[in-house]
């Protein structure tokens, strides 16, 4: 199983999941852990359970995914829920210990936080949408709501499609440079005209780090040129796959 590591935060453990070590077959090969894809809901629950192992050998931990739906909403989260029943929304916090917060993505940025001195931990969906109406911020603002500062807070940017393999047409850079002049900077010519390559990584790492946070990391890798490592929803839809699997990016407040 794949996990990789940004720095080490005590009493914080956390991992970016790739897609091997699991136990799915076929198109969600192999660590899915999307309860929303049209795998075998039984393969997917095992595959979480291995994820949190990772993370944990305390009995009562458990692990926590929203139902994202592309938004700057986060929640605070105070008791678990079961696997597909979580909230509607795109990040969540808590100073909860064993609570693991898990971010679900298929190209879009996961992004994990925390202010270890306060013993608060954050997660959030960062794709194109969300990044840009402000799911950073409101995720920032839910843990400063439990007692978290960001100038405490340190931050890591997982695996997510990179700049050259995300091109998009000229509207959607527009949408970009509308809400900021200087969004023009985070967009490169695309292959087709009227075409850009849009960095998605490095736009979720300025908002971070405009937002105030103490340290932003990036891990790498891109989803969509990866596919031995990771998911891709731009992948699949290019080759006209009926479904694709998720890979998991959680973080968890030690006891």
């Amino acid at each position: 199983m794949m996990r990789l590591q940004a720095q080490t935060l005590s009493p914080v453990t956390h991992g970016f999941f790739g897609r091997t070590g699991g136990v799915s077959t076929g198109i969600f090969a192999s660590l899915n852990c999307g309860p929303g894809s049209g795998d075998d809901r039984q393969q997917v629950t095992e595959n979480r359970r291995r994820a949190l192992a990772e993370l944990t050998d305390a009995p009562d931990a458990c692990l926590l995914t929203l139902y994202q739906i592309h938004s700057a909403e986060a929640v605070i989260v105070e008791k678990s829920w079961e696997m597909g029943h979580g909230p509607k929304a795109d990040a969540m916090a808590t100073n909860i210990p064993g609570l693991a917060l898990g971010i679900l993505t298929a190209d879009c940025a996961p992004v994990l936080l925390a202010d270890a001195q306060a013993g608060v931990i954050g997660a959030a969906h960062a794709g194109w949408k969300g990044a840009l109406s402000g799911v950073i911020d409101s995720v920032l603002q839910a843990m400063e709501d439990i007692g978290a500062s960001r100038a405490r807070v340190a931050a890591a940017i997982g695996p997510c499609i990179g700049q050259a393999n995300y091109e998009v047409g000229s509207e959607f850079v527009a949408g970009f440079e509308e809400a900021d002049t200087g969004n023009s900077r985070w967009f490169a010519p695309g292959k087709k005209p009227r075409h850009f390559r849009f960095d998605l990584p490095g736009y979720v790492k300025s908002r971070l780090e405009v937002a105030g946070v103490a340290s932003v990391e990036q891990v790498g890798g891109c989803t969509y040129a990866e596919e031995e490592r990771y998911f891709s929803y731009r992948r699949a839809t290019h080759r006209g796959e009926k479904d694709y699997g998720r890979q998991l990016s959680a973080i968890l407040l030690k006891a």
